[in-house]
């Protein structure tokens, strides 16, 4: 049985190839930015500012990661930007977006 672990998710994720081409959005990523239509297949560089796109640009090159918060519409939440790599080798880039609950619990473990 092959199962699709993010397609229904409580998480936004886009998943774009080594050139920013997206390849892969689940059910939140689509429902998220769907005011902007069918986005597989088009870049992440139409959908970015160029100071987002010079992040992007760099984390495909060094395979690198970007992890920040923002709030929109009242939500807090984070941001996670990681490299997907194949062999050792950047293959791409995926974000996934969590909402964070308020207050946010924090726990220190030893």
């Amino acid at each position: 049985m092959e199962t699709n672990w993010f397609k229904e998710a409580e998480i936004s994720l886009t998943v774009a190839d080594k050139e920013g081409k997206i390849i892969y959005m689940n059910d939140l990523a689509n429902l998220t930015f769907a005011k902007y239509g069918d986005l597989i297949g088009r870049s992440l560089y139409e959908c970015h500012s160029e100071n987002s796109n010079s992040k992007i640009k760099l984390m495909l090159k060094e395979g690198s990661s970007n992890i920040y918060t923002i709030e929109k519409l009242g939500k807090k939440k984070i941001i996670i930007q990681l490299p997907w790599k194949n062999n050792g080798i950047t293959e791409g880039i995926m974000e996934l977006s969590v909402v964070l609950p308020d207050p946010l619990p924090h726990f220190i473990r030893e």
